[in-house]
């Protein structure tokens, strides 16, 4: 049952249900959401009412059934996103969809959807949208006039090879557009699915156009099967840069995030794996808990490391000036502080060690080709 009744005119409940939300223990049993991320719903911070979940003695654990993921699409207007960010290495990007099915509890793009009507928490995972016509709307936007080119970021918030890619194949597409017009793209993901798209990103990567960066948080497979449920399993990211930099697709590994007292002690042993398979480059992020996720997270320590939370939340506020997330440009993805600098240092020795490139590889964007788009007028010379 559910107290509460949300009022109306909220787009994204409308559209799937409302679902039963409550934190620190979901009213769906550990058998119902097996296979996800987040271990409660909460409601968004922009809902004028929220539910509060009790057992009213109706229904039983054998009557929930297991969450099923939903997918809509969504009518984007525009498909590259702007940022003025000085930490980001990048003016632009590319989200192909909505909230993410491989459900990592930590992705510090969960609390977006609240923007529309939906829980960082399960819905996040579970409700997801899909920009069906994003090959178009990037045609049209590369084509306009006055554009000037410069890496487009694809994936930033969600990955771009999340299981439902297989159905819609919206990221291949959009990287047919950028092959046709020669502009460069950094590809971030966690998925091997990007090999699929070899035949595309080699020519691409000979022209100096694109490079991958592969997420690969830990090689425990029983540690990634708990914090990230649904994405592919560290050998098999693992294999993928393998065949990425065998194609010659320069490929960096990222150690993203770094979370205290869990995987911390992996730093040097993901990235001589990921060396060994051809990674070029390393960075790392510290884990970052803005607005929600700072009660997820906890929630999720709470039912699968409650030993450890109270330890590596100290740690995280340690890092973060005494506060769940500290948003300072600069400082908002590696963190301050003794244990900070330390990760850091350890990072940088690994780096060295394993012979990593020290200087982040530039892509070319001397080659754009306006005159690609469908219909477009061809250069006299």
């Amino acid at each position: 049952m559910v107290r509460a009744v949300k009022a109306a005119g909220d787009e994204g409940d409308e559209a799937f249900g409302a679902p039963d939300r409550r934190l620190g223990g979901s009213t769906l049993s550990a058998d119902a959401r097996k296979g996800r991320g987040a271990t409660a719903n909460p409601c968004g911070r922009y809902e004028p009412a929220r539910r509060e979940a009790f057992d009213d003695g109706w229904v039983s654990d054998d009557a929930a059934q297991r969450l099923r993921t939903e997918d809509r699409p969504e009518h984007a207007r525009t498909i590259l996103t702007r940022n003025t960010s000085p930490d980001l290495p990048f003016d632009r990007s590319i989200n192909p969809y909505r909230g993410c099915e491989h459900g990592c509890v930590y992705c510090f793009a969960r609390p977006n959807h609240a923007y529309v009507g939906l829980s960082p928490g399960l819905d996040f995972e579970t409700k997801l949208f899909h920009k069906a016509h994003a090959a178009e709307l990037l045609e049209r936007e590369l084509s306009a006039k006055g554009y000037l080119p410069q890496t487009i970021a694809l994936g930033t918030a969600t990955d771009p090879y999340q299981p439902i890619e297989r159905d819609h194949g919206i990221t291949r597409a959009v990287l047919g557009v950028l092959a046709r017009f020669r502009h460069p793209v950094g590809i971030v993901t966690k998925s091997n699915l990007v090999a699929r798209d070899i035949d595309i990103l080699a020519p691409m990567a000979e022209l100096g156009l694109v490079k991958v960066a592969m997420s690969v948080t830990t090689l425990d497979p029983v540690l990634a099967r708990r914090m990230e449920p649904r994405a592919p399993h560290p050998d098999r990211r693992l294999e993928a840069i393998r065949q990425l930099s065998r194609a010659g697709i320069p490929v960096m590994v990222m150690m993203a995030p770094v979370i205290p007292s869990l995987n911390d002690h992996e730093i040097e042993a993901v990235l001589e794996r990921a060396r060994e398979c051809g990674a070029v480059e390393a960075r790392h992020v510290l884990l970052r808990l803005p607005l929600e996720l700072d009660d997820l997270v906890n929630d999720w320590f709470a039912e699968h490391y409650p030993g450890r939370r109270r330890h590596v939340m100290s740690l995280v506020r340690e890092a973060r000036g005494g506060k769940a997330y500290d948003a300072t440009f600069g400082r908002r993805m590696t963190g301050s502080g003794a244990y900070a600098d330390l990760i850091g240092q350890r990072m940088r020795l690994a780096k060295q060690r394993f012979g990593y490139a020290d200087a982040r590889i530039s892509l070319r964007t001397d080659l754009f080709d306006p005159t690609a788009a469908s219909g477009a007028q061809l250069r006299l010379l």
